[in-house]
């Protein structure tokens, strides 16, 4: 072969590389399994699980679709009532069993949209 020779011709790269659903082998949204009704109804509101914690939490309530700082609220758990069982069975009972349900470390919280009053989740210690 000569070093004046041009190299042989090749084939063009693909315009782009294949997108998700072709390389795993999934639906298209083209396809005759999905009805083309449901993109023409608009825009899908698709809300994440935010885990609640001891605090208000900002979140997106999936209720009212509003952006909100969840209200909260505590009552007594499960960890109050066992350890106030244990208090009273240890011979304390004049009112110190009730102890671990004024502690904030034996209470469960309570989430709630501010916006429309709907309950979001729990807290449990």
């Amino acid at each position: 072969m000569n070093k004046n020779t041009p190299p042989p011709p090749y084939e063009p790269p693909p315009y782009a590389p294949p997108s998700y659903s072709q390389t795993v082998g999934g639906v298209p949204p083209a396809s005759p399994f999905t009805s083309a009704d449901i993109y023409a109804q608009g825009p899908t509101i698709v809300t994440t699980i935010v885990p609640m914690g001891p605090g208000p939490t900002h979140t997106i309530c999936p209720h009212c679709q509003a952006e909100i700082e969840s209200t909260t609220k505590t009552e007594p758990g499960m960890i109050a009532y066992i350890s106030g069982v244990v208090i009273a069975l240890l011979g304390c009972w004049f009112g110190c069993c009730l102890i671990p349900c004024c502690i904030d470390e034996c209470m469960d919280v309570h989430h709630t949209c501010p916006n429309c009053k709907a309950y979001l989740g729990r807290y449990r210690r």
